[in-house]
């Protein structure tokens, strides 16, 4: 009798291994760096100014180069893929400034977020205004007359007009307030929960372990520890040796 067939496991939503990326060659920042992304999960990236974290997520995303390992998205790899087909296999990347055009409305970022999109952007202009509804609210207002929590809910809408299955976060609290944090983490928490896997780089360790499932702390450029958010959270050695060398500002 013949053995039953088993279907082979999916591969994480996104993989990388022993990752070496940078500007230079002889000089990488990420210095062999594994992790994993599974859909529905955030996967907070910690550490002190200069380790690496927005080069790591900037490398997943196209935007510097990949010297060595390998990147795979939903199985296929990507390291040093041009951005915009990066962003077409199913990522999208926020980076930490310059995210919003502030001379376009809101409603017009939204609909230039939407510009792979071949179908009637339409519903997911609604979708978007119905998921942040402040942004419904300031429909017509100009990117440059917005708050900072609100640009940077702008920024995050509009990467999520291709509907990607993996979103990049670059410091998404980075100056503003802790009000404004909360907020904005909520929204970002929603979203994984709506099945959409996400690499959060983060300096608020409160904030970044609050709404993470797991995290890893980068330390001159490679892991220096990772394990599950709570536990990080809770592990009075990593808060002495490393989480007291950087933000800890209260979410």
């Amino acid at each position: 009798m013949a053995a039953p067939m088993t279907s082979a496991p999916m591969p994480p939503l996104l993989e990388a291994q022993c990752v070496v990326a940078g500007y230079v060659r002889d000089l990488p920042i990420v210095q062999g760096v594994d992790f994993k992304v599974e859909a529905g999960e955030i996967l907070v990236v910690l550490g002190p100014n200069g380790a690496g974290k927005s080069t790591l997520a900037k490398a997943v995303a196209g935007v510097v180069p990949v010297f060595g390992g390998g990147i795979r998205l939903r199985g296929r790899d990507i390291a040093n893929l041009p951005a915009h087909r990066i962003t077409a296999s199913g990522a999208a990347f926020v980076p930490q400034t310059g995210n919003v055009f502030t001379t376009l409305t809101v409603e017009e970022n939204l609909r230039v977020g939407a510009y792979l999109v071949r179908d009637d952007p339409r519903p997911r202009l609604q979708a978007a205004f119905e998921r942040f509804p402040d942004l419904a609210r300031h429909a017509r207002a100009l990117g440059h007359a917005l708050s900072g929590g609100q640009r940077q809910m702008l920024a995050i809408a509009r990467a999520l007009m291709t509907e990607p299955r993996l979103l990049l976060l670059d410091e998404p609290s980075a100056g503003l307030s802790p009000l404004m944090v909360r907020e904005v983490f909520d929204h970002v928490r929603r979203i994984a929960d709506a099945g959409i896997g996400i690499l959060m780089v983060e300096q608020n360790v409160r904030a970044g372990l609050r709404i993470a499932d797991r995290g890893l702390i980068l330390v001159n450029g490679r892991i220096a520890h990772e394990g599950r958010a709570h536990d990080l959270r809770d592990d009075p050695a990593v808060a002495q040796l490393y989480l007291g060398k950087f933000s800890v500002a209260p979410a």
